[in-house]
């Protein structure tokens, strides 16, 4: 840590020292910048706030970037301005482009990510190959279609548009991709990248009309992620299949009816080719009555089970009363298994003290019931209830989440903290390579829920219970709270950070 980092430091601890004592000019000195509006205690990170407002920057991540940025050489801060434009950390970008106007001059790639298209124009004429080459780990175009730029630059949509067309005109394919981890076949598209990952219809739309391939086994699917049937709407038009895909389901996840009445007209199957039939989909992810007719009137079949349980047993067991009783109206009431029965009445708000279940009977979407509810905070009732009966706290469900991990990504702290209480396995890593700490962590920037929960509380509580913090979470945490959290939490508790951890 640099002095000048120390010594802001010391200073507010001073301030909250004096704060906490009574001082009426420290107090007067913090209200002024950080008013307690909601009556909650301030936190150190508060104090870090105030101190870097008082000398002339926005934030504390923004001033500790600005000073840790002037031990950096030009290399460093060229490749911390590649991560901040890939992972759409708006405040990194401003932070370097200010210190360092001229930072991606020369850098073919950093160019093409800034949407700089005079300096891409120029080195290109210098060197048409630049438009093929390979920048690791990805090539211009995708550096390009990956760049999270346009929400900070939205001025800049014309002469981003001109780089494509640039590149494509010197060689670049727009069905160019990279894979995610080393020695992958799978491959992550342009267009994802624009769509998917950037959010970034403008570029998504020049894609598809320069011939890219809207079926990438990628975009269709997160398109429906985007909080808009836009997205979704253009790659339909340009010829995405959605049947044998699973966006129907990621669209029902939503509950979002346009989107699923959109794919079924495409030639999306409500019977066939999905990994779940429909309505049991319908059942766990707390589908509204609408969206139930929508796949009654489809087509969708109530008589079909699934890993033996059938549409009904879901409904009743996931608490989905709209699917149970519209179930009930086409006359589909099949009786529920002793272990349904249970947990019907758990999802009905009642106790069933003294019986427990015996898992092993269960088919996998029950027993791992937990991590498909708790994303609603207000059914933490019902978790209590499963658990009492005999439910796993534990057990890894969908991608290997346990339900600790998957409270902590939704940033419900709460829940997380019930799941806490049980005394799970936090050395647990599931199949994204993550940890409790990196999927809160992951959560915090990609949550859609995100700007409403509380991930930084989430990843206090986790750091509480002693697990590790990567250094490298330090420096690449995109969410500017958190990133005050973390380089607070750092300082505190020295022992705790690491070198090695998956972020």
């Amino acid at each position: 840590m640099s002095d000048q980092l120390s010594f802001l430091r010391r200073k507010a601890k001073t301030l909250k020292n004096a704060f906490l004592q009574g001082d009426l000019s420290a107090r007067q000195t913090v209200q002024g910048i950080k008013p307690q509006s909601d009556g909650q205690p301030l936190k150190h990170a508060d104090f870090l706030h105030v101190v870097a407002r008082i000398e002339g920057f926005r934030s504390w991540p923004d001033m500790k970037l600005a000073v840790e940025s002037q031990g950096m050489d030009r290399a460093a801060k060229q490749a911390r301005l590649r991560i901040a434009l890939f992972q759409g950390q708006h405040w990194v970008v401003k932070r370097l482009l200010s210190d360092t106007p001229d930072l991606a001059k020369g850098q073919f790639a950093l160019l093409c990510a800034l949407f700089d298209h005079a300096g891409v124009a120029q080195m290109l004429k210098a060197d048409p190959s630049l438009a093929t080459q390979m920048f690791a780990p990805r090539r211009p175009i995708l550096h390009l279609a990956y760049s999270q730029h346009l929400q900070a630059a939205p001025q800049l949509e014309s002469d981003m548009l001109a780089i494509a067309q640039l590149l494509v005109s010197h060689g670049a394919d727009v069905n160019d991709g990279f894979a995610a981890t080393e020695g992958d076949s799978h491959m992550l598209s342009a267009l994802y990248g624009a769509l998917g990952h950037a959010g970034n219809m403008p570029l998504a739309r020049w894609l598809l009309e320069n011939g890219a391939d809207p079926n990438d086994n990628e975009s269709l699917y997160h398109a429906t992620e985007l909080g808009h049937s836009d997205g979704v709407a253009l790659l339909l038009t340009h010829g995405a299949k959605p049947d044998g895909t699973n966006a129907l389901l990621r669209a029902m996840d939503f509950n979002n009816h346009d989107m699923v009445r959109q794919m079924i007209a495409a030639g999306a199957s409500v019977r066939d080719g999905l990994s779940v039939p429909p309505l049991h989909h319908a059942a766990q992810r707390s589908c509204d009555a609408e969206m139930v007719d929508i796949l009654l009137q489809a087509g969708a079949d109530p008589s079909q089970t699934h890993d033996g349980a059938t549409a009904y047993g879901y409904a009743r067991v996931f608490g989905n009363a709209s699917l149970a009783k519209a179930l009930e109206s086409h006359g589909q009431v099949p009786a529920l298994s002793p272990e349904e029965t249970l947990l019907a009445r758990a999802a009905d708000g009642l106790d069933s003290p003294g019986q427990w279940i015996d898992t092993a009977k269960l088919p996998e979407a029950y027993r791992t019931i937990l991590g498909s509810i708790l994303t609603d905070p207000s059914r933490l009732d019902h978790v209590k209830r499963l658990v009492a009966l005999g439910i796993e706290y534990d057990r890894p469900g969908s991608m290997g989440l346990t339900p600790v991990q998957v409270a902590g990504w939704e940033g419900l702290p709460q829940v997380m903290g019930y799941f806490l209480r049980q005394m799970p396995d936090l050395s647990h890593v599931n199949d994204f390579g993550g940890t409790l700490f990196s999927t809160i962590l992951h959560g915090s920037e990609n949550c859609p829920a995100r700007a409403q929960r509380d991930h930084v509380t989430c990843l206090q509580m986790a750091l509480e219970h002693g697990v590790a913090l990567p250094r490298a979470a330090l420096k690449f945490t995109g969410n500017e709270d958190v990133a005050a959290l973390l380089a607070d939490w750092a300082e505190a508790h020295p022992g705790q950070v690491v070198e090695h951890g998956i972020v």
